[in-house]
């Protein structure tokens, strides 16, 4: 073994820069995090080659001063923390005062910068680590100006590691596209190879917030998300939901901050997951934009040195809020709440589907006359209305039968009336918007479950003794936390006894789960509980068989509806959570608006 030594300033930054300076996107985003806590409000950003030729990131901020600019490039320098207690109150998205020195150890670097207030600009460059003497003056406005060139031109053996240069860009756009939607008060430029490719506004509307929003992640994005907005006990949940039948196959269109930062954080995917597991189709994926709010002091930043983890205070706490409040989100979703109108019926899984109908109707084209809405139906509004008040109970359906209000034949019902039914399947229903197409066993599936899910929760989990009680070996930690959470699991309906550091005796099970293997569940509810802090696989459980016992007692394919049941079905829709996806996540209705059947027809061109 060698003595112990010190390593050089040089080689220590390039160690702290294997760390931050992954590829060319790490770059991007350690500069432009440092222009936003500058302060600025417009940031511009040329790339060349990937990045690995030229980064040059010019923003309108405060500056650096010139008496500053050798010391900014300095390890562990930095304006943003004085204090350890500062720690503990972070405001900014960067505070180690790395970035900008590994960054430097790496390429060739220069900063132009001119501080607010100060009548001169000047540059500063670094080669290498090797640092010029002393700043030199130079023409620059208020900011900063840093370019960096030839990225790990003095380590060959990091630079071989980089990918095609239109790989290493396609992930530098990801990183700008995550900072345009951290902050929509910032105008963002960014240019490739002397091509604009995105140009962003700053917002200080919602209207503005939905424009970038369209822009970064898509149109039917926006056309087919809920807007929310919770609040509770010093947090905040704002932003954009997808609705679940606007899923991707891949988890690509998921972006959620936390005081502003962008990250990826175990509880929050939990939450998230969960909130749309009742309703999300098996292999697909959510689509959001939320921002999480809470005190500075109840969230600790400083766990990665790319500062993408997170750890909360309270993250039980946290976890609660986001579930419920997204939970509460998707749920409330009825059939009619507004949102904007489809352009086009769209027929890729993976386009925008015109999925639960949530949407407004859009105005006519001016030049088409309104044609008269003539139908080859048995029945149409006014007869199905007139129909409807005269029903019998959906018996054999499994129905149930609500009065409606007198009302005028315009005054439909958000899913209107029935008109007809195609091939014992689809319900055909006309509404003020247009025609509604119904899946009967699907829509009746998810009616069925979601009753028979209230009853459960409300009658509560009832427990079943065990004839044999079963002994299972557990870690000790797991011994543990069957122990710390004791009234927790007998709340899920287990009684479990210690027989010994490692060894737990199981008396009961849920009622409803007594022919599943105890010792199972019990080692998976064990394990969530080590990893997220609760389980909700007990419940997750019980509603996969009270899904299968849905699907079973609901109306199937073929059997043919008279219109007072179809009318009955669509009531029960109506008032019912959840109720535009079946049990399976798939949709159990579709709205097509006057203008997406005229396009079809091709009527006022």
């Amino acid at each position: 073994m060698k003595r112990v030594h010190l390593l050089s300033t040089n080689l220590a930054n390039q160690i702290a820069a294997g760390e931050v300076v992954e590829r060319p996107s790490s770059v991007v985003k350690e500069l432009v995090e440092n222009s936003l806590d500058a302060g600025a409000d417009q940031i511009d950003l040329e790339i060349e080659k990937g990045g690995i030729a030229l980064i040059r990131i010019r923003d309108n901020g405060a500056g650096i001063h010139h008496d500053d600019m050798s010391l900014a490039l300095s390890r562990h320098a930095t304006s943003k923390i004085a204090n350890f207690d500062d720690l503990s109150h972070l405001n900014s998205l960067g505070f180690r005062g790395e970035a900008l020195p590994s960054i430097a150890s790496v390429s060739r670097l220069k900063v132009m910068s001119r501080y607010q207030g100060e009548a001169q600009a000047w540059q500063l460059s670094v080669n290498g680590g090797e640092t010029e003497p002393k700043p030199q003056p130079v023409a620059h406005p208020q900011g900063t100006t840093i370019e960096v060139r030839d990225l790990f031109f003095n380590t060959p053996a990091r630079r071989k590691f980089m990918r095609a240069e239109r790989t290493e860009f396609k992930h530098l756009e990801d990183v700008v596209r995550r900072i345009g939607l951290s902050r929509f008060d910032v105008g963002i430029s960014l240019k490739n190879e002397q091509k604009q490719v995105h140009q962003w506004r700053a917002a200080s509307d919602q209207e503005g917030r939905r424009r970038r929003i369209a822009a970064i992640c898509g149109k039917p994005f926006v056309e087919q998300s809920a807007e929310i907005d919770f609040e509770r006990g010093g947090l905040r949940l704002w932003g954009w939901v997808g609705l679940p039948t606007f899923s991707r196959s891949q988890a690509d269109l998921q972006y959620f901050y936390v005081n502003g930062r962008m990250v990826k954080d175990k509880v929050i995917a939990h939450a998230v997951r969960k909130a749309y597991q009742d309703v999300m189709y098996h292999g697909r994926h959510s689509a959001f934009v939320l921002y999480l709010e809470l005190p500075a002091e109840e969230v600790d930043v400083n766990v990665h040195p790319t500062k993408h983890e997170v750890r909360f205070r309270e993250s039980r706490m946290v976890h609660d809020f986001l579930f419920s409040s997204l939970y509460r989100s998707l749920a409330e979703l009825r059939p009619g709440d507004a949102q904007p109108q489809l352009e086009s019926v769209a027929t890729e899984f993976d386009q925008p589907v015109p999925a639960a109908g949530y949407f407004s109707p859009s105005a006519r084209p001016a030049n088409s006359a309104p044609a008269p809405r003539q139908t080859g139906f048995a029945l149409g509004v006014q007869e199905g209305q007139a129909a409807y008040q005269g029903m019998q109970a959906l018996a054999s359906a499994g129905g149930v039968v609500a009065e409606m209000p007198e009302s005028k034949p315009a005054e439909a019902p958000p899913l209107g009336f029935a008109l007809a039914q195609l091939h014992g399947i689809y319900i055909l229903a006309q509404n003020e918007k247009g025609l509604v197409l119904v899946d009967m066993h699907a829509a009746h599936e998810r009616v069925t479950y979601e009753r028979m899910k209230q009853s459960w929760g409300e009658e509560g989990i009832r427990l079943q003794p065990l004839l044999v009680p079963e002994s299972m070996a557990v870690s000790s930690s797991e011994a543990r936390l069957a122990d710390e959470h004791k009234d927790f699991l007998n709340g899920l309906g287990f009684e479990l006894d210690s027989m010994g550091p490692e060894t737990l005796m199981i008396r009961s099970v849920p009622a409803l789960l007594r022919n599943a293997n105890a010792r199972t569940l019990v080692t998976d509810v064990l394990s969530d509980l080590a990893v997220a802090g609760q389980s909700s696989r007990i419940q997750e459980c019980c509603n996969e068989i009270l899904a299968t016992m849905a699907c079973h007692g609901s109306v199937r394919a073929s059997r043919q509806l008279t219109v007072p049941e179809m009318n009955a079905l669509l009531r029960d829709m109506e008032r019912t959570e959840r109720s535009g996806q079946c049990n399976h996540g798939r949709p159990t209705w579709v709205q097509m608006s006057m203008d997406d059947l005229d396009k079809l027809f091709l009527r006022g061109r």
